[in-house]
């Protein structure tokens, strides 16, 4: 496992060390400077990215948060004080675990583990989401293709459906993609 440690004080980057030092077969990266850090992480490419930034300015934090939204990796971010406003801020932005004034070496292993699946959970949500809208899609563009032939033919829903259904088939070709023709066609034909 590769794990980044953006911290610009050292002594505390080692209290996150120290936490990680149990962990089997891991490398472990310490970024101290704040300037091109999506590029060097980039370089790094990290399987989990921990934060740590102290007592944060709000400029910090949104710079920071801008980070995490750029990386799509599982972030732990620590901050010593926070308010509710820098919690919603950070969940906004994709950070899994925000971790207020809970830097110490016994807590960091369960705060990654955390963090991974808190973004591997996100992360099947999001895939989940972006079939289901994938399917939306496609019904819609089939449902739109059926009143096509349905005005067009002067057919019934069903006899549209089955139309659609034997020329995917012939063609070897799925239902939505021949709805996605017809509806074509139909544009380019000047229908709306």
């Amino acid at each position: 496992m590769r794990i980044a440690i953006v911290d610009v004080s050292a002594s505390r980057a080692a209290v996150i060390r120290e936490g990680l030092a149990a962990i089997d077969d891991c490398e472990i990266f310490v970024v101290t400077e704040r300037r091109g850090l999506v590029a060097r992480i980039g370089e790094i490419a990290p399987d989990i990215v921990l934060i740590d930034l102290g007592n944060p300015s709000r400029d910090v934090l949104e710079e920071y948060f801008a980070v995490s939204r750029a990386l799509a990796r599982p972030i732990a971010m620590f901050v010593d004080e926070s308010d509710d406003e820098a919690i919603a801020a950070s969940i906004d932005a994709g950070v899994s675990s925000y971790v207020v004034d809970g830097l110490a070496p016994h807590r960091i292993r369960p705060i990654l583990d955390l963090a991974v699946r808190r973004f591997n959970a996100f992360a099947r949500l999001q895939a989940d989401l972006a079939e289901a809208r994938g399917k939306l899609a496609e019904r819609e563009t089939i449902d739109r293709a059926k009143r096509i032939l349905m005005d067009s033919r002067g057919i019934t829903e069903p006899q549209a459906y089955a139309e659609l259904r034997k020329t995917a088939m012939d063609q070897g070709r799925r239902i939505a993609e021949i709805a996605d023709a017809v509806v074509t066609a139909h544009k380019l034909m000047g229908g709306a």
